[in-house]
């Protein structure tokens, strides 16, 4: 029995040790914000081919939508998606002339043609409706999505993924999910679409090991970061411009488990949020490699909170890009 109780309390002790290791390496590895932009990233071509300056998230609103597109080695994909998009939004002014919008896609350091094709539809419907932002280097999904959002004009700021895996008339639903919440302390609100009522369709196709993983994944969400919002992940996802502003302005994770951490950041400022359902549909080519990628978003989500406790993560007041 004393040997049972000596191996009970070496075990409590090695998980004790282990905790407060963890607890260092997240706290000493923490990077702050970076909203630094390379020289080359604060200008977009205009149709002449003239370089212009991208405004800022701090300016007054000049459209009624923005839609960001975060896009690595998106030359094959995209284009399906940006003539979805822009037929829908063409078609919506048309019968609605005082609507507005623009698209920005974000070339997230990559090595195929993703710039190019996006220029093609910069020089079809004009520079003040489609603007490419190439970064310099790979920053993540997150950190493209976070340097489009700060450069965008929009009332609302739309997320979508450049795989056109959400079918991108259902922003109707998401901006019913988002005119639906009430009060909007300081005009803050944001509106999340949502894959949770096509679970278990996924749960049959997919594996055991993979559905073990990603209920996993949703168990350390909840128990985390975020509560009450079943699907973090799915990337289309609609902002009020002051809400991206105070959100993107603490964003520390740059890579596929920035979602939560900007839900995190909404949940700790009681920013309102929708989850409305949308129509969604895989597309082949994901970026996402199921194994890595789910350990990669686990550590992630552990250190989320672990930053946060300890404080080596602050929420931040929103400031301008450099």
């Amino acid at each position: 029995m004393d040997f049972l109780c000596e191996i009970v309390q070496s075990l409590v002790a090695l998980a004790a040790l282990c905790f407060i290791v963890v607890l260092i390496v997240a706290h000493v590895t923490a990077e702050m914000v970076n909203l630094t932009l390379h020289e080359e990233e604060k200008y977009f071509l205009t149709a002449s081919g003239e370089k212009e300056l991208f405004p800022s998230l701090h300016d007054p609103h000049s459209r009624e939508l923005s839609v960001v597109i975060p896009a690595y080695n998106e030359e094959l994909r995209m284009p399906v998606m940006l003539d979805e998009a822009t037929e829908y939004l063409e078609n919506r002014q048309k019968q609605q002339p005082s609507f507005t919008y623009e698209v920005i896609v974000v070339d997230d350091g990559s090595k195929d043609k993703t710039t190019e094709v996006a220029l093609r539809y910069s020089r079809k419907y004009g520079a003040d409706k489609v603007r490419i932002l190439t970064l310099v280097k790979n920053r993540g999904k997150g950190g493209a999505v976070r340097m489009g959002t700060l450069s965008s004009r929009g009332k609302v700021i739309l997320m979508a993924d450049a795989d056109g895996a959400t079918k991108f008339s259902d922003i109707e639903k998401v901006e019913a999910g988002l005119n639906a919440l009430n009060p909007k302390p300081e005009n803050m609100a944001i509106s999340c679409g949502s894959r949770a009522h096509l679970e278990d369709d996924s749960v049959a196709q997919r594996s055991v090991f993979r559905t073990f993983l990603m209920y996993g994944f949703h168990f350390l969400v909840w128990f985390l970061c975020v509560r009450g919002i079943k699907d973090t992940q799915c990337g289309f996802k609609l902002f009020t411009r002051e809400a991206a502003l105070k959100t993107f302005s603490s964003l520390h994770v740059e890579r596929w488990a920035f979602d939560v951490e900007l839900l995190y950041i909404a949940q700790c400022f009681k920013i309102p949020i929708a989850e409305v359902a949308v129509n969604w549909t895989e597309i082949e080519g994901s970026k996402l490699v199921p194994f890595w990628s789910w350990l990669q978003m686990g550590r992630d989500l552990i250190f989320i909170r672990l930053r946060y406790f300890t404080r080596a993560w602050k929420l931040q007041s929103p400031r301008k890009t450099d």
